[in-house]
């Protein structure tokens, strides 16, 4: 891509995410993960009623007379963007590819994160690390996660969704908000998921485009793997092949979000051929 249409992308994407923000996201945003996280504030004497949970113990055996923690809500959150750079995003029938529509919402809550004072990280995963943006404030830092976005080419097409989840749990060791932006085409990552959402509060993004969600009948057909590079033929006007993808697609999205209320994770499952504002609205709504 050549710097001047890269630069043009990124002005076009950041004058919409800045608008949507400003006009739409900044209220629902605030409301939905400022004041989930408590912070350690100070310690003072017990008072009958304190929750014992909360005796400071050392401070306790100095003085020899009870004293408890006092916690105030944090204001100030990072926010980790975990996004899928994997070969199956480039991939799209309608509206954009995927990896386009997982480009403008990283960057619509991007600057929703940055509206709110918020540090903003991302972490370009594929079946490995790909790249690690540690969370920073300001403008300039978002247009950085913007260029990257749009320009940024992974070393793998594959997908492991187990790798940046345990290096978000790993590396990220003050307690944040992270949003898993993905396909989710990929199989056990329920175990790295559910010990990532104890440390951390997660919500994921699935991106789906239509026609993954069925078959239509246009006869022979050449299909190819966009991860594994693998081809093969099949016929689509055979109905027993048509139906058996169909229950292979619910079956898929049944399991994703299972997955997703087990590990006690919010979600939302938005279309490349969709706007993709009033499922990012819900999802801060259920918060």
């Amino acid at each position: 891509m050549e710097a001047t249409d890269l630069l043009r992308k990124v002005r076009r994407i950041e004058i919409k995410a800045r608008g949507l923000t400003r006009h739409i996201f900044a209220g629902e945003y605030h409301s939905a993960f400022k004041g989930r996280g408590i912070a350690f504030s100070e310690v003072r004497e017990y008072h009958y009623g304190d929750d014992i949970r909360n005796i400071d113990w050392n401070v306790t055996a100095r003085f020899n007379h009870p004293y408890v923690k006092i916690f105030e809500e944090e204001r100030e959150l990072t926010v980790m963007l975990l996004i899928d750079v994997s070969g199956s995003g480039r991939f799209g029938t309608s509206i954009s590819f995927k990896q386009d529509l997982m480009t403008e919402v990283a960057a619509v809550l991007s600057f929703s994160a940055i509206f709110n004072n918020d540090k903003i990280g991302v972490i370009f995963f594929s079946d490995r690390i790909e790249k690690f943006i540690p969370p920073q404030k300001g403008r300039k830092h978002i247009l950085v996660i913007i260029r990257e976005l749009l320009s940024f080419r992974p070393e793998s097409r594959k997908t492991d969704l187990d790798v940046p989840l345990r290096f978000l749990t790993n590396a990220i060791k003050k307690r944040c908000t992270a949003f898993i932006l993905s396909d989710f085409f990929a199989p056990g990552f329920e175990e790295a998921l559910r010990i990532a959402s104890s440390k951390h509060d997660i919500a994921a993004i699935k991106v789906y485009d239509p026609a993954e969600t069925g078959i239509p009948d246009i006869g022979m057909l050449k299909i190819s793997d966009a991860e594994t590079g693998a081809e093969r033929w099949i016929d689509t006007s055979s109905k027993e092949s048509r139906n058996a993808y169909a229950r292979w697609w619910d079956k898929h999205v049944s399991a994703i979000d299972g997955i997703f209320k087990k590990c006690g994770v919010d979600s939302a499952f938005i279309s490349t051929a969709e706007d993709y504002v009033k499922p990012l609205i819900k999802l801060f709504e259920k918060r």
